[in-house]
């Protein structure tokens, strides 16, 4: 869906801020492109989108070279998320979403249709909200508008640049989890930028980690990121901690329960699915104080096995074993 080949941007001050860039984002894929200040993660996006000229290279989006095409038209097809949000304070909540459908010559009433189709999608109760004004919401209240205006005109690519770096963290977890569930209901194709490395391996298909001076210096999936790190740069941006972030992107496996012989069902605590990871399993046994966690298909059946820790260690060897050198 998208793919940069040899994407470079160097300033006219010689400051190299993207280094031969070759990335591809498949259709339906959110990508996190991560890593430190300065690492060039912003500019790419801005390059995708043509806010930022590339200097050598092609960006191509379903197959057309968008470096060829009028950039204000090319912005008009692709959904853009900034961490200030940018809506604008002296127009209603309504109106805010509605620009971009009037944009494209929509009527007022079927734009504003849309436009509450939309805030009801991100989880804002029109009847509510629609006649407010930005001022009048949380910071999470407000990106959650900013989501709704950038899938207003239906783009199949969108663009998100720290879009929950300005809200606390428990508000931000809630967001990112909204969005994923947005994201499995729409299939949209997002390019994610975040300086979180716990936020790009919890929402990210693949994560592309930059290092300084705009090198690319991984791109794989968080498991692979965090099993295998390419190189020294990398295994330090992931940090020491990178095993205990696997319990996050590692998936409970029927192989690696336990059996339900001679265990008492009313001394499992709470139950988990059988779709959760390890770390809501292992998060599950020290909320209950228990030594396992008893494991269910899915809410309405009984149990298929219970997990320990020892099943959890087996769970993390086998994810190595699955991503090897």
């Amino acid at each position: 869906m998208i793919r940069l080949a040899g994407v470079g941007k160097t300033y006219a001050d010689g400051t190299v801020a993207v280094q031969e860039l070759d990335l591809d984002v498949a259709k339906g894929e959110l990508v996190c492109l991560v890593g430190p200040s300065g690492c060039g993660k912003s500019t790419t996006l801005k390059m995708i989108n043509r806010l930022i000229e590339p200097t050598t290279g092609t960006i191509e989006i379903d197959g057309r070279d968008v470096t060829r095409e009028d950039p204000v038209e090319l912005r008009r097809g692709i959904g853009y998320v900034i961490q200030q949000v940018g809506l604008f304070p002296h127009q209603k909540i309504e109106t805010n979403v509605m620009t971009v459908p009037l944009l494209y010559g929509e009527s007022k009433p079927t734009a504003r249709e849309r436009a509450h189709e939309l805030m009801d999608l991100v989880g804002l109760d029109p009847s509510t909200y629609a006649g407010r004004y930005p001022h009048q919401l949380s910071g999470g209240q407000r990106q959650r508008v900013g989501v709704a205006r950038a899938l207003a005109a239906n783009p199949p690519v969108l663009l998100m640049d720290e879009p929950f770096g300005a809200v606390d963290p428990v508000v931000r977890v809630r967001l990112q989890d909204e969005f994923l569930r947005l994201q499995r209901d729409l299939g949209k194709t997002v390019v994610l930028v975040t300086h979180d490395i716990d936020e790009a391996v919890r929402m990210g298909d693949r994560v592309a980690v930059f290092a300084t001076g705009g090198r690319l210096a991984q791109y794989a999936t968080p498991m692979e990121l965090l099993a295998r790190p390419a190189d020294a740069f990398v295994a330090d941006f992931v940090g020491s901690t990178r095993g205990l972030r696997r319990l996050a992107v590692t998936p409970l496996r029927r192989e690696h329960l336990e059996p339900m012989d001679g265990v008492n069902a009313g001394d499992l605590g709470t139950a988990i699915g059988l779709d959760s990871s390890l770390e809501e399993a292992l998060a599950a046994m020290l909320r209950d104080d228990r030594p396992m966690v008893g494991v269910k298909a899915d809410s309405g059946a009984g149990f298929v096995g219970v997990l320990t820790p020892n099943g959890v260690h087996q769970a993390l060897r086998a994810s190595l074993a699955d991503h090897p050198h």
